[in-house]
């Protein structure tokens, strides 16, 4: 839900990074990037939400792009209450299930101590030392999550390029916070797509979504009927894909660990 940003009155404070501000009864948090060049609103997953500014953004243009935003945040924020998050906790013990690409592998405890997280044979296998420490695991569990998703962008990325007839920009896997994915242009031609390490626990037609999604807004920033409509051409599904990524992201393993009796 963007917006151009216009020329600043010089005479008006510009927003400030980290500033909160109030419309319309609702508080935002603004995070203001030099890098951004249009308006953008987000609901992170903790409820709280936050306006996306390039520097210099006039406050007063802001707040009337967040105006008009207003009924499309209250149906974002309506299905939220409705259908809220349930992220699940994971212990790391013999059995317990960890998907990835949309299959389930039960952990495997090594008698190794120090063994580094891998697949094999079907199980996804830890050293016994690692799993000891729930945050050392859960540190070597998002680890594995980022190499292998880096790795296998890697491989799926130049034809989702040459589909939305863009270039293969840098991708980094790591936390990104209330979203699956995000894109910014660089100072070159390549710019930098993000991917959430959880994301890839989903199905890969999923993961391919995402792919395709952040490589649209290489051509068109924002979510308004022209990136829709350049988004279709390259998964003409795509509307039911977004309502799947819905129900299931809200069910990914974010990270939380259960506290064993």
């Amino acid at each position: 839900m963007p917006t151009t940003a216009e020329p600043r009155d010089p005479c008006r404070p510009a927003l400030e990074d980290g500033q909160v501000i109030v419309v319309a009864g609702r508080e935002f948090r603004v995070v203001v990037s030099e890098r951004r060049r249009s308006l953008g609103l987000t609901v992170e997953r903790d409820g709280s939400l936050v306006l996306r500014a390039p520097q210099g953004c006039d406050p007063e243009r802001a707040a009337t792009f967040l105006r008009e935003g207003e009924t499309w945040l209250a149906e974002k924020l309506r299905r939220r209450e409705d259908h809220p998050p349930a992220h699940p906790e994971r212990g790391f013990r013999d059995g317990e299930t960890f998907a990835y690409l949309g299959r389930a592998y039960r952990l495997q405890i090594s008698d190794e101590e120090r063994a580094a997280v891998r697949l094999v044979a079907g199980r996804l296998v830890i050293g016994k030392g690692i799993a000891r420490d729930p945050v050392v695991a859960r540190r070597a569990l998002i680890g594995w999550y980022r190499r292998n998703g880096q790795r296998w962008t890697q491989g799926r990325l130049q034809p989702w390029a040459a589909r939305m007839e863009v270039r293969e920009p840098d991708v980094v896997v790591r936390d990104v916070g209330g979203r699956w994915g995000t894109y910014r242009p660089g100072d070159g031609a390549r710019g930098t797509m993000a991917l959430h390490w959880a994301l890839f626990q989903l199905p890969v037609h999923l993961v391919d979504y995402v792919i395709a999604h952040e490589l649209a807004h290489i051509r068109i920033p924002g979510h308004g009927a022209d990136y829709w409509s350049l988004l279709r051409q390259a998964i003409p599904e795509c509307e039911e894909r977004k309502g799947e990524l819905d129900d299931l992201g809200r069910r990914l393993w974010l990270g939380d660990i259960r506290e064993e009796s």
